[in-house]
């Protein structure tokens, strides 16, 4: 059975650092690709970073770039959001996601429908 735990959500005054982990079990953790979405209330769940299995691509959200980077370490199984000057509209539930991007080479990764599990998610509350 897969399981997504984040961690390191919490309260944090603009333009502070935080950095969200994500560890996965019950998977081979190499041959998948990881997202980070977020969800803010009354709002959509919206795409955050994504990472493939190697490490070597990323995408991040226009509203992340240049503030947020994703990352991951396969031998730690383990993906995490690094987030720097973080701003109130950065207030919401972080959840990280998991499908296998072996079996599913063409799925969009930027649309949250394309992963499979999902952590029970970790809030980030940026007060101004």
């Amino acid at each position: 059975q897969v399981q997504l735990v984040e961690s390191g959500g919490g309260l944090v005054q603009a333009g502070g650092s935080l950095r969200l982990s994500c560890t996965a079990s019950g998977h081979s953790f190499s041959r998948t690709r990881m997202g980070w979405f977020r969800q803010a209330p009354r709002k959509e769940r919206e795409f955050v970073a994504t990472i493939s299995w190697s490490g070597g691509t990323t995408v991040h959200a226009d509203s992340v770039k240049g503030r947020f980077t994703i990352s991951r370490d396969n031998t730690k199984n383990t993906v995490y959001l690094q987030m720097n000057k973080l701003k109130p509209e950065d207030t919401a539930v972080y959840y990280c996601a998991l499908y296998n991007s072996v079996f599913y080479p063409s799925r969009d990764p930027e649309r949250k429908e394309t992963y499979d599990y999902w952590g029970q998610g970790t809030q980030v509350t940026v007060s101004s």
